[in-house]
């Protein structure tokens, strides 16, 4: 379980980085204007700063993670999983303060928090069994 929960959490962690390419990238192309409801691209002009701050929240998020499995695979299962539950639990606290604050969301907010959920609870499991 303890792999499962490391794959979980990786695959959050790439979602993660794909997410800051849209918002700290390509904030102002077709595809991250769509992919977050930006219905213009003077919209986009006066968001740009905040996305690219965003985005970057969320690919330190990913660097968590990621620093976290290699840690794990190194040995140092303490501190390594502590960096995936701090990343991925970020990641699940994320979606749930979207979804809550915008219920309309309830869609981005799965797609941004299945996985690091489900990594957390098999990490979990896989610690204590």
């Amino acid at each position: 379980m303890i792999i499962t929960g490391l794959v979980l959490a990786g695959l959050a962690a790439l979602v993660h980085v794909y997410i800051f390419y849209l918002e700290s990238v390509a904030w102002r192309s077709r595809r991250a204007r769509a992919t977050f409801g930006i219905a213009s691209d003077e919209e986009a002009r006066l968001t740009q700063p905040l996305a690219f701050n965003q985005g970057f929240y969320n690919l330190f998020l990913a660097v968590e993670i990621v620093l976290g499995i290699v840690l794990v695979a190194a040995g140092t299962t303490a501190v390594g999983a502590t960096l995936v539950f701090v990343g991925a639990g970020s990641m699940v606290a994320a979606a749930l303060v979207l979804v809550l604050s915008n219920p309309s969301m309830a869609s981005a907010a799965a797609k941004q928090g299945a996985l690091p959920l489900l990594g957390v609870i098999a990490l979990a499991v896989g610690l204590v069994v």
